[in-house]
């Protein structure tokens, strides 16, 4: 099956680049909206603290002995896999929990390919039997551990394996919201991305959650259905998922879902979720995004272009005027009921939706980690960074530097290895970064108390 489609992101090399993390720092209630670019386009994912002290001891020390440091890691994740099938759900639940954390922040394959059917045996009961939040970290770590496996044989073994019953709960229109847990949905996207290597799996994944998120869209008109607040953060993993899906989707497919969904996605712009708006605005770029690299042959035109709205030749949506519309209202959005960092996140996403949507220029992000930088130059590129960033949460750093398959998605190329010596010469001491943070601070408040003063008004 073809992996990557011209103009979305490359699935098995592509640009050359270098990588980093998008910054999710919250901006201060004096930060421009320039400032709050940044934080809306990111996904943060917090690791919170480990379970026991001795868990902290072991992923988090600085330790002297590196040799020693990874066996006392492996001990520790030995015990781990033992507990997920104690009998006590708690216990479940912490050894899910560390877990999760482990594989978020260290490269584990070696360990893994010699426990991968144990690990699975023990999550498909957990995912059957468990119930609320052993679930969702069931899912969570199932994630995990497809990148970890990466598209080899026990990768796309461990997600086969799991694929039905993920389905089959995402499926059940009769099951709870509890139960129906949105990370199921992130970890089918994930799962299928790294893993899936015939077409029909993926078409099997793209339908299913499309049928998650379907259910709140209505078959006319330009308002959702309202959506309980406890399946709106289902709807948006769901959304979120399928998107990351369509990266790799082949151009048949697109053609096809363009005319089915692009009509009917504009009906979640509406919705009571912030997330869920942000979801299907960026949602509805990425086909706009894919829509224009198809074929002549392959896109169907609906209308004849309006010469207002000046697009590539080949593309024609019918309700420009309308949808563009609603995106300017968005990204101009002051209603004071809302949260005022909610608001910021949501001009800033929908003034890069409405800029592309218009002109067809994607805004660049510039990721920098280490000594490499990762350009995010595209919404593929863009939805495939925050599906990792999503399920590595603070460990993106470290998964882009080592992690072979990240780099081969994002065109990194081989890992660099630098000694001891290269590192220490590219940092800086302290005191010189004392100095830098003393200076940026002195040039940053007169620069704002100038703005402050009353008479910057009269001159």
């Amino acid at each position: 099956m073809p992996r990557a489609r011209k103009g979305s992101a490359p699935r098995r090399g592509g640009q050359r680049s270098g990588g980093g993390a998008r910054s999710s720092t919250q901006a201060d209630s004096g930060s421009s909206e320039d400032e709050a670019a940044s934080e809306a386009r990111s996904s943060t994912s917090e690791c919170p603290s480990l379970l026991s002290t001795a868990a902290e001891e072991s992923f988090g020390g600085d330790a002297v002995d590196e040799q020693g440091q990874q066996e006392d890691l492996e001990e520790k994740l030995k015990e781990y896999v033992d507990c997920l099938t104690d009998k006590s759900a708690k216990t479940r639940q912490g050894a899910l929990e560390s877990l999760r954390l482990a594989l978020a922040a260290h490269l584990l394959s070696d360990f893994l390919l010699e426990r991968h059917l144990t690990v699975a045996d023990a999550l498909e009961k957990c995912l059957k039997k468990g119930k609320g939040e052993e679930q969702a970290l069931a899912a969570a770590v199932l994630g995990l551990l497809c990148v970890q496996l990466g598209p080899g044989p026990k990768g796309e073994e461990l997600f086969h394996s799991l694929q039905p019953l993920l389905v089959s709960v995402l499926s059940d229109s009769t099951a709870s919201p509890a139960v129906r847990l949105h990370q199921c949905a992130s970890a089918l996207g994930l799962g299928c991305y790294v893993a899936a290597t015939d077409v029909q799996d993926l078409v099997s994944c793209l339908t299913c959650l499309e049928g998650v998120f379907s259910r709140s869209c209505g078959v006319g008109g330009s308002t959702a259905p309202v959506v309980p607040v406890s399946l709106q953060g289902l709807l948006c993993a769901a959304l979120q998922a399928w998107a990351l899906l369509l990266t790799i989707c082949p151009s048949a497919h697109i053609s096809r879902i363009l005319d089915r969904q692009l009509p009917r996605l504009p009906q979640l712009l509406s919705s009571e979720s912030v997330n869920l708006r942000m979801a299907a605005g960026e949602t509805i770029a990425l086909l706009f995004e894919l829509t224009r690299d198809l074929e002549p042959t392959e896109l169907r035109l609906l209308l004849p272009r309006p010469p207002s709205l000046p697009l590539q030749e080949d593309f024609v949506y019918e309700d420009m005027e309308a949808l563009c519309s609603t995106l300017r209202t968005l990204a101009t959005d002051s209603n004071k009921y809302r949260a005022k960092a909610d608001r910021r996140r949501q001009r800033s996403t929908f003034r890069s939706v409405l800029h592309f949507v218009e002109g067809g220029e994607c805004e660049e992000e510039t990721v920098r980690f280490g000594l490499e930088v990762l350009y995010v130059d595209s919404w593929a590129r863009r939805r495939v960074y925050a599906a990792f960033k999503d399920a590595l949460g603070s460990g993106m750093h470290h998964h882009l530097q080592n992690n072979e398959l990240l780099r081969d998605i994002f065109g990194l190329g081989p890992v660099l290895v630098l000694d001891a010596t290269a590192l220490k010469a590219c940092k800086i001491s302290r005191f010189e970064k004392h100095l830098y943070n003393a200076a940026a601070f002195k040039a940053r408040t007169k620069a704002r108390s100038r703005v402050r003063d009353k008479r910057a008004d009269i001159l």
